[in-house]
Parts: structure tokens; C-alpha cells; sequence
């Protein structure tokens, strides 16, 4: 090849790499449109672009305040709060049911460690809209005997009980519930890249085309407090969701002991195990929320077994190890979207 040529494709070559870069770099056609707002006792974000520019925050709102007048259990008047003060109930929106139906799946399939019928027993230990019982032993074997959602009866159309006294509580999987609600509206209206949050829960489609790469989601250091916040790992999501569990902030302490706001349903106590936080990918938020918290019940050696047989969910795992260290897990799945924070490494 004579210099000519060889300088001809040089050039080529050159112009070719600008313009990638250019395609990457370059502001996207379509509008970044950003909000956030407050939900079920939280915070919410949205990102998504949108060719048409629209600010689609009000029918957000609209949809979330639909939802939580169905499944939120601090509104006397939702239907949740009515099944559990009544004997039955005949559904009105459509958001009881699909969460009833894949919350009996997750139920059976974890061995009982996602249990949304353990309100009577959120309720007694504070982290419920009921006023604390401090229980006792007794206390405790007697709220057991309503615990289980075995107690619980549905079809399509309803659900029932036998025993007034069985009482159920979505918050453990009313958040990723949220968000897939919020993000299949969002693609009903003809968006294909979004970011939805709430309270740490996330759905991702396409890509963060702003720049140019996919969504980033950030997962917090177990050692994290309200007022300084560090990540221990990050991920590169795209149509994906992503929901942790964790007790970093949601717990009680009385007479000097730290009471997690996890309850096991096996046994009717906080959760007091190794693991420190599980974060649950999946194709849902709704299943990965239910998950997140199913780990957390039975602890990282069961939860790694569960991952080994499922090709459903993939997840990052932190606990305590025998030294005091903090150890991490995760699936193979995550080999190419998931980081750990080398700063946060000791």
C-alpha cells in the first residue's frame, strides 16, 4: 500500500472515530425530562426522555394516589385497611389483585420467608400504623397463630378470610410495585428510555442516552447512616430492576437493643442475622422487592442456595462475617453490570 492510500485510510479512520465520539457526546434529540415528589411514606424520582418534551408528573401523581388508596395501610379508608378490618372485600382498583396473586408465588416459593400476612406482628413490634405492643413470648405465640398466607383466600374478583383477625401488609413489596406501575405508564405513553425510583426501589428501560451510557444506580454501604450516605457497589442497569433490603435506617432501639424493622414470620421476632442488605435484580421491581426481603428473613447461606436454582433474579449480597469484616456476594449474572466501590474496600 502507497502512502497515498495508506493517508486516505488514515483520514477515514479519523473521521470515523470523531464522529462516534460526536454520537456519544452529542446532546440527545429528545428532551431530559426530571421530577420527583413524595409517595407511601417516601420519596420518588422519574428521568426519561421524551421527544415530545412532556412533563408527565401530574398523571404520575394521579396513578400513585390511585394505588395508595388501594394498598396503603396508613389510609383508614384504602382497600387493604378494609380487608383488614373487615372479614372480605370486593376489588375496586385494580392493584389488590396482581399484588395478592404474585406475593402467594413468592410466599411458596421462599418457604414462607416473604410473608405479607405479618402485619399483626409489624404492628406489635412499632413499624406499623398500630401503636407498639412491646410483646412478650406469650404475646408473640398468640400472634403467630394468624400469621400465614395459607389464611388468606382470593380469586380474581375478591379476597376473603375465616379469621377477622388475619391482617395483611404489602410494604415489604408495595414500593417495587410502585415503580413498575409508574414505569409501564410511562411506556404506555410511548417512552422507551426512563428511570423510575421510589424509596431506593428502581426501573430502568433502555438507556440514560443523555450520557450515553447505561442507567447507574448506586447500592448503599451497610454502614451507611440517614446523614452520611456511601455506596458500596454500583450498577449499570438497563431494562432492569433493582430493589434492596436492608436495616439501615428502618429499626428501633429499646433498652439499648437495636430491633430491625424485618420481622421473621417463622418465629414472630426481628430479624437478627448476618446479613446486612440483599439487593435483587430482576425483569420487575414487584418481584425483586419481594425477594430483597425474602433473603433478608432467612439469611445469606439459604438466600446464596435459592440464587443457585432460580435463573429468574440475580443479587448482591452483603453480611457480616466471622472477623466483624464486611463480605459481599453476588451472582454470576452481574459479572458485567455490577461494580464494587474499591474506596469503600478495606
Amino acid at each position: 500500500m502507497n502512502n497515498r492510500a495508506r493517508n486516505i485510510l488514515y483520514t477515514i479512520f479519523l473521521l470515523a472515530s470523531v464522529y462516534v465520539v460526536y454520537t456519544i457526546r452529542k446532546k440527545p434529540d429528545e428532551p431530559r425530562i426530571a421530577f420527583a415528589g413524595r409517595t407511601m411514606g417516601t420519596t420518588y424520582s422519574v428521568i426519561y426522555y421524551d421527544d415530545k418534551g412532556r412533563d408527565l408528573q401530574s398523571a404520575v401523581d394521579s396513578v400513585l394516589e390511585v394505588f395508595n388508596k388501594s394498598l396503603n395501610t396508613y389510609l383508614p379508608d384504602s382497600e387493604i385497611s378494609r380487608f383488614n378490618t373487615g372479614a372480605s372485600l370486593r376489588f375496586q382498583l385494580p392493584y389488590f389483585y396482581p399484588v395478592l396473586k404474585r406475593s402467594k408465588e413468592i410466599y411458596e416459593s421462599s418457604g414462607g420467608a416473604f410473608d405479607p400476612t405479618v402485619m399483626p406482628l409489624v404492628n406489635a413490634w412499632g413499624f406499623g400504623p398500630a401503636r407498639a405492643l412491646h410483646p412478650d413470648s406469650v404475646q408473640i405465640d398468640s400472634l403467630l397463630q394468624f400469621v400465614g398466607m395459607d389464611k388468606v383466600f382470593f380469586n380474581e374478583d375478591s379476597v376473603w378470610k375465616e379469621d377477622p383477625r388475619v391482617q395483611l401488609d404489602f410494604s415489604a413489596i408495595a414500593k417495587g410495585y410502585g415503580v413498575d406501575i409508574v414505569a409501564n405508564l410511562l411506556k404506555e405513553k410511548g417512552i422507551k428510555n426512563l428511570f423510575v425510583e421510589i424509596g431506593g426501589e428502581v426501573v430502568t428501560s433502555g438507556s440514560n442516552i443523555g450520557e450515553g451510557r447505561p442507567w447507574q444506580v448506586g447500592i448503599l454501604d451497610p454502614n451507611s447512616t440517614i446523614d452520611m450516605q456511601s455506596y458500596i457497589a454500583y450498577a449499570q442497569l438497563k431494562d432492569m430492576a433493582l430493589a434492596t433490603s436492608g436495616n439501615y435506617f428502618n429499626f428501633r432501639i429499646e433498652n439499648g437493643k437495636k430491633f430491625s424493622h424485618t420481622i421473621n414470620p417463622d418465629i414472630g421476632y426481628p430479624v437478627q442475622r448476618n446479613i446486612l442488605s440483599a439487593s435483587v435484580f430482576a425483569k420487575d421491581c414487584m418481584t425483586a422487592d419481594a425477594w430483597a426481603t425474602a433473603f433478608m428473613v432467612m439469611g445469606e447461606q439459604r438466600a446464596m442456595e435459592i440464587l443457585d436454582e432460580r435463573d429468574d433474579i440475580n443479587a448482591f449480597l452483603t453480611y457480616t462475617q466471622h472477623d466483624g469484616s464486611i463480605g459481599t456476594f453476588s451472582t454470576e449474572g452481574l459479572r458485567n453490570i455490577l461494580k464494587l466501590n474499591r474506596k469503600q474496600q478495606p
